[in-house]
Formats: structure tokens, sequence, C-alpha cells
């Protein structure tokens, strides 16, 4: 291994990924990790006990020195997340889904820099995300929405081991919406986020939300009612509003935009406000004009301008961290990626 040079740590569970048709994806992710410019980094893989030849197809890859993997039954994706991370040898950590891959060759090598050069805890990028109807589309952050939706997808995030480890993991009772719970977490401790302003990762959204809903919007409640019942009272109506409209009550929010620099908590509003809106119209049916949805968008490069004039706007080790520097986000409603859409 390079001296000198910290160790990031590539998680993936997988299972069955023959019988399931994923093998050549799989091997697109080998092949392009394999391509990376940054020399020290592990892939860690976490089987869940597969029963076809997915652990001759990992034999393989550790034979030629590209992964180690682990095959034993897991309870789900974070579960093997918390395994991979409890293995993980690296200061960093990421993770990429069996069918996810990093087209960007160039992108660990800056991520480290400026993990390194900021004394930062962890990033957030944009990411091309793959709808289940086969359509693709760039997710650019949301930060200033991260307490209504998903702000960044998993997969476009570098964190250090240790801040994962000092927030006690991914919650293995979320079974949907733990990673969104886990970036709510790390935000909310204010652990020093920066922003890899590249695309650089491609994933996959999954079809749960739309083949179980109804289990989807819990795991959100619980996702709430655990991050702000000891800030604001919460009641079944209030969290219902925030689950189906991202509808909060004005003092929550107040409470909350305190987790952004003073002079960013007008946009915290504005986007939150717009978030409802789009949220709000979706649930009526109603869509924007042509005229509207390009006023908006206007606003929003605005808006993207001045934060990026900023001189101290990503540097974690002054005032601004990811609390002071929240991309704005530019995909229409019906994209927006609720908590946990990810898998």
């Amino acid at each position: 291994m390079p001296e000198g040079l910290p160790l990031v740590s590539v998680i993936t569970p997988v299972h069955d990924l023959i019988d399931k048709e994923k093998a050549d994806q799989f091997n697109l992710l080998v092949s392009l990790l394999n391509l990376q410019t940054y020399p020290n980094f592990e892939h860690i893989v976490i089987d869940n006990a597969s029963k076809d030849d997915t652990v001759q197809l990992l034999m393989d890859y550790k034979s030629k020195g590209y992964l180690q993997f682990y095959s034993e039954p897991d309870m789900g994706i974070f579960d093997a997340y918390n395994k991979g991370i409890m293995r993980a040898k690296g200061k960093y950590v990421t993770f990429l889904n069996c069918d996810d891959f990093i087209h960007q060759i160039t992108s660990l090598t800056e991520i480290v820099g400026i993990l390194e050069d900021n004394n930062a805890d962890y990033t957030y990028g944009i990411s091309n995300a793959i709808h289940p109807e086969g359509y693709v589309f760039q997710f650019v952050p949301a930060m200033y929405n991260i307490f209504q939706v998903m702000p960044c997808p998993l997969q476009a995030m570098v964190f250090k081991r240790s801040i994962l480890v000092s927030e006690g993991f991914f919650d293995p009772k979320l079974k949907l919406a733990a990673d969104y719970d886990l970036i709510m977490r790390v935000f909310m401790k204010e652990y020093g986020g920066i922003l890899y302003d590249k695309n650089y990762v491609t994933y996959r959204l999954s079809n749960k939300p739309f083949t179980m809903p109804e289990r989807v919007e819990a795991e959100y409640r619980q996702v709430y009612i655990k991050n702000f019942r000891n800030i604001y009272p919460l009641t079944n109506d209030i969290v219902d509003k925030m689950v189906h409209l991202s509808e909060f009550p004005q003092d929550l929010l107040e409470k909350l935009s305190e987790y952004f620099l003073e002079e960013n908590r007008d946009d915290f509003f504005a986007a939150c406000e717009r978030m409802h809106k789009m949220r709000e119209q979706a649930v009526n049916g109603v869509t924007e004009t042509e005229e509207e949805v390009t006023d908006n968008l206007e606003l929003e490069n605005q808006e993207a301008e001045i934060e990026e004039s900023s001189s101290n706007i990503n540097n974690p080790s002054q005032e601004s961290t990811m609390q002071g520097n929240s991309s704005q986000h530019h995909t229409p409603p019906h994209h927006t990626p609720p908590p946990g859409f990810n898998r």
C-alpha cells in the first residue's frame, strides 16, 4: 500500500448475483473501481449467504486481488453495511451497491484530497440516478432540504469511518430509511461536510417506495420522531403533514434553521417553502406552468451563484461547513427522492 495515503474502504452488499441477473452490473462496478487513479483503497463485499454461484464469482475476484468478501446471512442491506463498516480498515468509507458504479476515475483521488486538505468529516457530491422505469436524471445535493427529503444519495457520499462508529452505524430497526436517518444524525451533530462539485457516481433508485409506500411512510415517521422529538412537541397530525407534504411547523423550522449559518437561514426557509409547495402540488395533481418552472430555476441558479461566490463556503476548518453550503436542487418535483429512496 502507498505510504502516506489514507485507505478508503468501499463497501458493497450482494445477494444471489447470478440468479438475479446482476453479475454483469457487478462486473462493471469492479472494473471501474480498478480504473480509479487513487491507489489505496479496499473493496469489501458482504454477501448475504447466496445460494447460487455468487460466492464462486467473488472467489475469482478475490484471487486476483480485486476485493475481499464475507459470506454469511444478514438482516438486510443496512445490516450488511454495518458489517462492512466493522470490517473496514480505511480512514474513509463509501457505499456502492452491486448495480452502482463510479464513472469518474479520478474522483477518489480528488475526494480524499478535499477531505484531507479541509479536515472534513464527509463529502457529498453530484450523481446520476437511474429510475426504475429506465430514464436517468442528475441528482444535485439539496442540503437546504435535508429535513424534508433525502438531500443526497448515500452512494454520492464519503465518510470518515470514525464518525459512523461514533454515531452507532445504521439503525438496524429501519429497513428502508436507515440511510436518511444516518445522514440526518450526522448533520445534526454538526460534523464538517464539504461539497465535491462533480458528477461522479451512478446509482439505481429502488422501486420499493412505489411497491411498499405504507412501509416507507412508516419509516419516515420514525426518522422524524427519532430526530426531532427532543426539540419540538410532535403530534400525529404534524408528522403526517411532514411525511406527505414536507410541511413543518414554523417554530420547528426556526429551531432547525439554527443548524445553518445565520447568513444562510433565509435561503433555508425559502428552500423549505418551495419543497412544501412542490409536494403539495404533487399531492393535489397540480403542475407548474412552463413559465413558473423557468422562473424557479432562474431563482435557484442565482442563489447558487451567490453561494459559490462566498470564499469560505466550503471550508470546514472555518465556520462554514456543510451547514453553510447547500447546493440547490434542480430536478423536477417528481424526481425528488424521498427519505430512504435509494434502496
